[in-house]
């Protein structure tokens, strides 16, 4: 397993993360015997935040004590104002048992915060460094060109943002940027929200580039299990993975749901960060939970659809977002018939 020197903060982990955001979907105790377990195999980055409801205080209860100083613990916050931020770094260290967050990150930002920009935001984080609650100023987006300015400003430490082996050629110059900047990259959605189902894939993917720490979401013991076997024998990019590569980017590769909810809610109910993907869902990750009544009756709120176009303005990725839940459905339908196998 290659170890990863995150740039400037000059943090040096395994380039194997664990992405807590799925444990808040699971019990306390079964989340803290598979944060435990991630560091008994190796883990040394642990990523959180203050969006994920109770993920912080699951993975506070992992490592309070003295495990805390064996982890980089990274978590984030989505205030908008200097006094929600100070709120909720509060509300962070409480939970997560700790008087400092090693990566303290401004959490899917659609601007560049800086100093004197009149919002205050950046200056708090200032203040929070200054007072050693956090170690290093950082930031996460979805937007390639607002995460292009997090790097030139030269203000963050580190970034993070999706990358798998479906990234563009901008997202891959991205990282070498990161890199030439001397910032730390972290990459969440290495699995493409579930679209990719070849760990060693991904893994193997990353580990070509030097300064990449992935963070993997974690909610059961045999996606743990897999992770962890690649601690001592990480996939290397075989030509038959590199033919799995290029057959996943030519079918998924450009206009496709990452799941990652930023255009929710939807004034119709409809699961979009769902519905918007459940063709691929349905061919690549093949289960017959997705054609239940209950599924049926989600996919049917499509036909709800107002086409106010709210998601398609909140998408990160510039998706078509109503026109590609109508094709969705219309597939569905088919499957639903049995017009289409999968």
């Amino acid at each position: 397993m290659n170890t990863v020197t995150l740039g400037r903060a000059g943090i040096a982990v395994p380039q194997n993360g664990f992405g807590a955001l799925p444990i808040q979907r699971i019990p306390k105790a079964d989340a803290v015997r598979l944060l435990r377990r991630a560091f008994d195999g190796g883990m040394r980055y642990f990523d959180t935040a203050r969006a994920y409801s109770d993920s912080e205080e699951k993975v506070g209860e992992a490592f309070a004590g003295g495990l805390r100083d064996e982890i980089v613990l990274a978590t984030k916050t989505q205030a908008k104002t200097p006094a929600e931020f100070r709120e909720q770094l509060e509300t962070s260290l409480r939970t997560l048992r700790t008087d400092r967050i090693d990566v303290y990150q401004f959490h899917c930002v659609g601007q560049c915060w800086r100093p004197g920009d009149g919002s205050g935001m950046y200056e708090e984080m200032l203040a929070a460094k200054a007072a050693g609650k956090i170690r290093h100023i950082c930031v996460t987006s979805h937007l390639v060109a607002v995460a292009e300015e997090c790097v030139d400003s030269e203000l963050y430490d580190t970034l993070q943002f999706p990358f798998s082996y479906l990234a563009s050629d901008r997202e891959v110059a991205l990282v070498k940027r990161c890199e030439a900047a001397n910032v730390g990259f972290i990459a969440m959605k290495g699995l493409a929200g579930g679209l990719i189902t070849r760990s060693d894939a991904a893994m193997a993917f990353i580990s070509q580039f030097p300064n990449v720490v992935p963070i993997w979401g974690v909610q059961r013991e045999r996606e743990l299990d897999e992770w962890l076997s690649y601690m001592d024998a990480t996939p290397s990019m075989t030509p038959e993975r590199r033919a799995l590569v290029e057959r996943d980017r030519k079918e998924l590769a450009g206009s496709f749901c990452r799941g990652c909810g930023y255009c929710m809610p939807c004034p119709a109910g409809i699961q979009i960060n769902n519905c918007a993907r459940m063709s691929l869902m349905l061919r690549r990750a093949p289960s017959s939970a997705w054609l239940t009544p209950a599924w049926q009756a989600e996919m049917a709120k499509i036909d709800d659809c107002v086409n106010c176009r709210r998601c398609a303005s909140r998408c990160p990725y510039g998706l078509d977002t109503p026109n590609l839940l109508r094709a969705n459905l219309a597939d569905y339908r088919r499957v639903l018939a049995g017009d289409v196998k999968v």
